[in-house]
């Protein structure tokens, strides 16, 4: 099943259409914290069909309770960086508020000299996950989506701190669309490729993690309890621009495509005139 959120409900793609819910399921974190899972939305009543491009998305999941990143998860990117493979995930609790809607301009703080994309593959959990076994990983997981991981890279350099690098308001871009696992040709190898003004710079598959979707969530769920609505950041490969030493500019527009879903179109701001605290071009959730 593949499903979207829009403002006037939530909508099940259907033949290149957005067919509109009888629900009134406000967006899909919503429908997971009550139900654990998309399946209800199959059921649903259709209450009329929209052409998708005349469709506003916005964002599918609300504002998630909790958003979990891991770094240096791809081979790709230890070999372009030079740096061991890691024996643990390196993991982190990004602030939720950095979540905002897809296609939103995000305005990055003048303060902020190295702003980063991170195309990656996210999981949205539908089941509560604690101590989990690998085997339990995939059948509580709801939804597969896109994600831009922005990142302040002279921030994660001076404070070593991830959260710090990757909160400011709307540096998580997610959606438009969520996927249901079942719905995936191969969720051992989903494609993610990132496109910064319509060249491709990313593109490897999910088989090319350090830590597998199944590892890494069982190995996170043995430290904190994942609940329904939560987003796990699986990580990105290579191509990023701390690899080009190449940081976002003015006028910039990110395009994120994961396999199964709908392109995560992120477009970047940097008005010379902003304050640091000039958010106001943004386009944050909630």
């Amino acid at each position: 099943m593949h499903v979207v959120t829009t403002p006037t409900g939530l909508c099940r793609i259907e033949d290149g259409a957005a067919a509109l819910l009888d629900t009134a399921f406000p967006h899909v974190g919503a429908v997971l914290e009550q139900e654990g899972s998309l399946q209800c939305l199959a059921s649903c009543a259709v209450r009329r069909r929209i052409p998708l491009d005349e469709v506003t998305l916005t964002a599918p999941l609300g504002r998630p309770r909790a958003v979990w990143g891991v770094g240096l998860n791809y081979v790709s990117k230890a070999a372009r960086t030079g740096r061991p493979l890691p024996e643990q995930p390196i993991l982190y609790l990004a602030a939720s508020s950095g979540v905002c809607a897809p296609g939103a301009h995000v305005v990055v703080p003048r303060t902020t000299t190295e702003p980063d994309y991170e195309g990656e593959i996210a999981v949205v959990v539908g089941r509560r996950l604690y101590q989990a076994t690998e085997a339990e990983i995939w059948p509580a997981i709801a939804a597969v989506t896109a994600a831009n991981d922005m990142t302040a890279r002279e921030v994660m350099r001076t404070t070593g701190i991830p959260a710090l690098a990757k909160s400011y308001p709307g540096f998580t871009p997610l959606g438009p669309s969520l996927r249901t696992p079942d719905d995936l040709a191969d969720r051992d190898a989903i494609r993610v490729r990132t496109r910064l003004n319509g060249t491709l710079l990313q593109d490897d598959t999910s088989a090319g993690m350090i830590f597998p979707i199944p590892d890494l969530l069982s190995r996170l769920s043995w430290f904190a309890a994942l609940e329904p609505g939560d987003v796990v950041l699986t990580g990105t490969p290579a191509g990023t621009g701390q690899d080009r030493a190449c940081f976002l500019a003015d006028g910039d527009e990110v395009r994120v495509e994961v396999d199964g879903v709908l392109p995560l179109v992120t477009r970047v701001v940097r008005p010379s005139d902003a304050s640091p605290r000039d958010h106001r071009l943004t386009e944050p959730v909630g």
